[in-house]
């Protein structure tokens, strides 16, 4: 395995524009944008890993895919297309600068969640859809196809709206409703997602995770925020 410098390491993440914060090592993190040290310790990723195969879906800079691999993972893989395609927020320049830096053998896919099966991907102890899901036109075919290829465990974090509400519903966005962004869809509420992870084949759902961020706006009354589901094949 190659030792970078730190210097080397710093002119080399400079040359890209990151989303995720990834320690480096040498005291040097990734100037992303996303709190993601955070929300590692929020989504629940087990401390071990060992042995365990992991998927990573909607990967981006690849910093989930990677913690996962220093847990010991026997295996992951790296899966995205809207971002590395160049198409959306980024590139995939972030993940390939990482992935060298750190030494790596995560491997990678650029396919579509649609796109996901046993066939081309495997089946996986582990697997992380992390913010993705209301990025999708048709979520429920989207969990299915996560349901393929999940052996055992999924953590999943979505946004959800109408979370008031007592019985499984989705908020449907059809154009900038959510943070004024078109990619967003759908805002399903913890009961739909629930609802959906069953009927998918998940046997055991858990919401780990929820918050709501408190206003006086018509957005908030909706009861808008983000969760983290933990599920069981």
């Amino acid at each position: 395995m190659v030792t970078f410098t730190p210097e080397y390491i710093r002119e080399e993440i400079a040359k890209v524009t990151w989303y995720h914060r990834i320690d480096l090592g040498h005291g040097i993190v990734t100037p992303g944008s996303d709190d993601t040290l955070n929300r590692m310790a929020m989504i629940g990723l087990p401390n071990d890993l060992c042995g365990l195969t992991v998927l990573d879906i909607g990967a981006w800079d690849g910093a989930f895919s990677f913690e996962a691999e220093r847990r010991g993972a026997s295996c992951v893989v790296a899966v995205d297309s809207f971002c590395w395609s160049g198409k959306g927020w980024g590139t995939k320049d972030g993940f390939d600068c990482a992935r060298r830096l750190l030494g790596s053998k995560v491997k990678d896919y650029e396919l579509e969640v649609l796109d996901l099966s046993p066939n081309n991907v495997g089946r996986f102890d582990l697997v992380l859809f992390l913010g993705v899901l209301y990025h999708i036109k048709h979520p429920l075919l989207a969990l299915e196809r996560v349901a393929s290829v999940s052996r055992s465990h999924l953590i999943l974090w979505t946004q959800v709206d109408l979370a008031d509400l007592d019985r499984p519903a989705m908020a449907y966005y059809p154009e900038k409703e959510l943070n004024d962004d078109p990619t967003n869809w759908w805002g399903p509420n913890p009961l739909a997602v629930e609802s959906m992870l069953k009927t998918v084949g998940f046997n055991r759902v858990e919401m780990i995770y929820s918050w709501f961020p408190t206003s006086n706006t018509a957005e908030s009354s909706r009861s808008r925020g983000n969760a983290i589901f933990h599920a069981w094949v």
